[in-house]
């Protein structure tokens, strides 16, 4: 193997070329990426960034002594698998033979939006660089959807001092994938710093001539609004790769040691590969940072030699920071079918929740409890160790 192509220039593409490196690969190596940014760190866009703490240029991953060839602003347009050549936009071709896919997801659009000035979306640094200037006058500020980018952006909003900021959501409290119970916790939390929230609620339509002025609900409220954000998730950046590996839900399919279905010179790793955790019995995604790096490390190193491949079976972790709360969770959340408090100290802005599928510990959730994470972990960790073949 003398040329490997990595399409994705985010952490789990730079974290592939860098284990390549380490592991011994000596040959020719590609970094593709659509922005025309060096890698950079993403958490703090919602965050630091946005709040002003931090500037864009502290974002950037340091790259050391990593010998590559930097494909930037050429997003790939197509992959020829039968002839082992990358496709981009521009027309170039990158032929390979050995493959990293790692493109990640884009913000979801929301469908139909008006052409009003106004509206933004946070995914990229050029999105927070965008939404931090245009917060500077102090505008009302409509969040639509309270998952984590839509709540970690009011809690910065409201640090920087926007005294107008509304979060609106269709479930009945923010971040509903993390339950019910650590979802009352959240909504004080917001409510208590002077976000509004509409829980429960759908937004109806969208009022402005040039820019966005108001949203409507479908309870019949108008809200005003001078900046309006769309936060509804992601959308797997996987258009290029039609036709050509397997597909489900637009990620690529993958096995458990992360080779593309069918596949011994194509790899994938963070959020757009979706592979059988051994520990679940089906195929799962995880969208988080460290699943970003920790897959792109294994997925290279199987690249490299396919015969002594390792299973991927992490304990996934992830964290928020909102008004000074250090939110933290690990574990297969997907799973979890049953939800327990096991402490709750809401004066100490303290909780500890454990998730349960029939009789298994799956996951746990912390507020304020650092060392409980740790515990959490590596009592997960013991389960979820496997004999390698």
């Amino acid at each position: 193997m003398r040329r490997i192509v990595v399409v994705g220039a985010g952490l789990a593409g730079l974290r592939a070329g860098q284990e390549l490196r380490d592991k011994g690969f000596d040959g020719e190596l590609s970094i593709v990426g659509d922005e025309t940014h060096l890698p950079y760190n993403r958490p703090p866009l919602s965050k630091q960034v946005l709040a002003g703490d931090m500037e864009p240029a502290e974002c950037a991953f340091p790259l050391g002594d990593l010998d590559a060839t930097w494909v930037l602003g050429r997003p790939a347009a197509g992959l020829d698998t039968g002839g082992r050549v990358v496709r981009l936009a521009d027309g170039g071709e990158l032929p390979y033979d050995g493959l990293v896919i790692a493109t990640g997801r884009r913000a979801r659009e929301w469908p139909g939006l008006p052409t009003l000035a106004g509206f933004h979306m946070l995914r990229g640094l050029d999105d927070a660089i965008a939404l931090r200037d245009a917060i500077e006058q102090r505008p009302r500020i409509v969040i639509v959807g309270a998952g984590f980018i839509g709540c970690e952006v009011a809690a910065t909003l409201r640090k920087r001092g926007v005294e107008h900021v509304t979060l609106i959501d269709v479930a009945p409290h923010p971040m509903p994938v993390l339950g019910p119970d650590f979802g009352r916790r959240a909504t004080e939390m917001h409510t208590e710093n002077g976000v509004r929230l509409h829980l429960s609620t759908k937004v109806e339509r969208f009022e402005g001539e040039s820019r966005v002025e108001a949203v409507h609900l479908n309870d019949g409220t108008r809200l005003g609004a001078d900046l309006v954000l769309i936060a509804l998730g992601s959308a797997p950046n996987t258009e290029w790769l039609a036709g050509s590996v397997v597909l489900e839900d637009g990620n690529v399919l993958c096995d458990e040691r992360c080779f593309a279905v069918g596949r011994t010179d194509i790899v994938a790793a963070g959020d757009v590969a979706m592979w059988p955790h051994p520990r679940v019995g089906s195929a799962i995604r995880v969208e988080h940072w460290t699943n970003a790096s920790d897959m792109a490390r294994r997925a290279a190193r199987n690249l490299l030699d396919p015969a002594n491949a390792e299973v991927y079976a992490p304990v996934p972790t992830f964290w928020s920071d909102q008004y000074g709360a250090k939110i933290k969770a690990v574990g297969l959340w997907g799973r979890v079918q049953q939800i327990s408090v096991i402490e709750d100290n809401a004066e100490a802005g303290q909780l500890v929740v454990e998730g349960h599928s029939g009789d298994d510990l799956v996951g746990a959730l912390m507020v304020n409890k650092n060392k409980a994470f740790i515990d959490y972990r590596r009592k997960l960790a013991s389960q979820y160790t496997l004999p390698q073949p």
